[in-house]
């Protein structure tokens, strides 16, 4: 049967309209709460993906932060995410929060540093963690990535005591140390933080260094973990480098994911790193020479776009 030219016509413009939303890619990226780093960074991470990736979309999701993306992505219910590289590791190897079963995650890139600071006032004479023994000591939010960090690290010194242990959000906790409540509490972030800016500002604040001999048995149990320097005048009153424990902030898709899609994905990010910069100072710390320390072995699409850009 033969068409009349009207009737080709308006079959060859349908064809036309249905091409473009078919071949259009929708990416979901998982991150967290709209006042975390990860969303800021994600949103800014989008953008980039919506000026230079043709014919794709791409939506930064408000989420519980890494473990709801860990699922979510391993679920094929998103593209990629953000997450700790603690959690990272445990559930590609079906630990702590994943001890149900592993999990088909793959890295995509190490992004930035966020680092345990345990913060005290010089008038405690608190100055090592050996000297928190017998102290009142604010972990971080419970259940959150903080309080099972600074758990580690003082179980590593040999001064964990639950009954000195508390619970506080950050401010809360820079609250309680200038109010004598408690002798240090624990912030779990990029340095410098808001949190600790403002108790710099109030008090002569004291960041605790780590040993990393003292440690050294917790990174072999513990290998996600990483040592990190806070540079001196990272805060107005930090004098000297302080060594600290460092659990980065890691990119991630899963394991299945198409190889063509997660090359592009990384090179529009990794190719831009400038634009993404201007989004937050803590983007600033993302860097092609840093990407590839991740937790678990980078997904082939990552891990072609690394090899060769180097």
């Amino acid at each position: 049967m033969k068409l009349n030219p009207t009737l080709k016509a308006a079959a060859f413009t349908a064809v036309l309209l249905a091409t473009p939303a078919m071949a259009e890619e929708r990416i979901s990226i998982g991150t967290g709460g709209t006042g975390g780093l990860f969303y800021v960074i994600g949103a800014g991470i989008a953008d980039l993906l919506n000026k230079y990736m043709d014919d794709a979309t791409a939506r930064a999701e408000v989420t519980g932060a890494s473990v709801e993306n860990i699922r979510r992505v391993a679920a094929d219910q998103m593209n990629f995410g953000f997450s700790s590289s603690s959690t990272l590791y445990e559930a590609k190897n079906g630990q702590g929060a994943f001890k149900d079963g592993a999990l088909p995650v793959a890295a995509m890139a190490y992004l930035y540093p966020a680092v345990l600071q345990i913060a005290t006032t010089a008038d405690t004479g608190i100055t090592d963690l050996a000297q928190l023994a017998g102290k009142r000591i604010n972990l971080g939010p419970p259940g959150s990535n903080s309080a099972v960090i600074a758990q580690r690290l003082l179980e590593a010194y040999g001064v964990f005591d639950v009954n000195n242990a508390q619970f506080l959000s950050y401010t809360e906790g820079t609250n309680a140390l200038m109010n004598g409540d408690v002798d240090a509490t624990v912030v779990l972030a990029g340095a410098p933080t808001a949190a600790l800016i403002d108790l710099d500002a109030q008090r002569d604040m004291v960041l605790l260094p780590v040993d990393g001999d003292k440690i050294a048995e917790m990174l072999k149990a513990y290998p996600f973990y990483q040592l990190h320097d806070v540079k001196a005048g990272t805060y107005p009153d930090q004098t000297t480098d302080v060594t600290v424990i460092n659990d980065p902030a890691t990119l991630f898709t899963s394991e299945g994911a198409d190889e063509t899609l997660i090359y592009n994905i990384t090179a529009t990010i990794f190719g831009h790193l400038d634009e993404l910069g201007a989004v937050h100072p803590q983007a600033k710390a993302i860097s092609a020479e840093t990407a590839t320390q991740t937790p678990i072995d980078l997904h082939p699409g990552a891990q072609r776009y690394f090899d060769e850009s180097h």
